[in-house]
């Protein structure tokens, strides 16, 4: 690719990958600029997606924000770009979260880290958050070290949970979901980002199809979007006895950490695509600061819990919607 060829239509082609990313509640909280002059490519937060109640700190909107810029950095090399990426570059601006300079041609610095990025691009269209049962078959060893490894190229720590640790983050997981059900705000913010679609056209959200079934033993580690009004003849089936869960942690705990751990996040979830391990999340005790410390390993934990993803064999889920390229992306002189 030459650098008369990183036109319009690329940089729209990379946004759309980028946008793939999961966020909170499928909030997408992302922006993008693109300036031809110097070919960069801002990555700013959505501040009005964001959710006071349930992340009042924005830490989960940095996250999904950083599994938007991984997912640019794997597109990026997928179109023969170097991507120079700077995080947080103008910190009197906390909304401008990345700056990404794009150069193309042969002089344009690359290395063995962008041919590894660019193997993980077919797994961003493949890649969907799954709420349905998985089955009891565990994951060998080498890809759960595959996956290990994917966290720590981008600076954070994955760590898969064995008894009793397991157990307790089970129970911690269940707690927390009780937590927000009695919470009236965020009762109410879980339920403005539902989506029902025999009345809604989603464009983001969580809709109704996404849902996945009830435990019918109450005991998965999914989040409920029916909350407390939960829908009569809602099908109810028995998930996995013992979920495959990993807690992806960092060492700090700062807005730079939290796009480091989305970015983290991403890769992980492309490696587990690719590796065919179906991917969704259990954020809830994240989400609640005096449970959220509790979820490190009481003997070796000593990093800052950022997210637990439930992995295993079974549905890849369906695809969510997202928002139209028009809305999320300007492109400037």
């Amino acid at each position: 690719m030459s650098a008369q060829t990183l036109t319009d239509t690329v940089v729209a082609d990379l946004v759309a990958d980028a946008t793939a990313a999961p966020s909170m509640h499928n909030a997408q909280p992302w922006l993008f600029r693109y300036t031809r002059g110097d070919r960069t490519l801002a990555l700013r937060a959505d501040f009005e997606r964001a959710m006071p109640a349930a992340d009042p700190t924005t830490r989960a909107l940095h996250v999904g924000c950083g599994a938007a810029l991984l997912n640019l950095r794997v597109s990026a090399a997928h179109h023969g770009l170097a991507a120079a990426t700077t995080l947080l570059p103008a910190p009197s601006d906390p909304a401008f979260l990345a700056a990404v300079r794009l150069d193309a041609g042969p002089d344009a610095p690359r290395d063995r880290a962008d041919e590894a990025l660019r193997a993980l691009h077919p797994a961003i269209a493949d890649r969907h958050t799954s709420r349905y049962p998985f089955d009891e078959q565990p994951i060998p060893d080498e890809v759960r070290a595959r996956l290990v490894s994917a966290a720590r190229t981008e600076g954070a720590d994955l760590a898969f949970l064995v008894p009793p640790h397991l157990e307790t983050v089970l129970d911690l997981i269940r707690d927390a979901e009780g937590y927000d059900r009695g919470d009236p705000a965020r009762e109410a913010e879980q339920e403005h980002w539902t989506r029902f679609t025999k009345t809604d056209a989603p464009v983001d959200g969580i809709p109704d199809y996404a849902f996945g079934p009830r435990d019918a033993s109450e005991r998965a580690t999914n989040r409920d979007f029916t909350g407390t009004g939960a829908p009569a003849g809602r099908i109810r089936v028995l998930f996995e006895r013992r979920p495959q869960l990993a807690l992806l942690s960092t060492a700090d705990d700062r807005p730079a950490d939290w796009l480091r751990a989305g970015q983290a996040l991403e890769r992980v979830l492309l490696t587990a695509t690719l590796d065919s391990v179906s991917t969704s999340f259990a954020t809830q005790p994240v989400e609640w600061p005096d449970l959220r410390w509790v979820l490190r390993d009481p003997v070796h934990g000593t990093g800052n819990p950022q997210m637990i993803i439930r992995m295993g064999y079974g549905p890849t889920g369906p695809r969510t919607p997202r928002r139209r390229l028009d809305r999320v992306l300007t492109i400037e002189p």
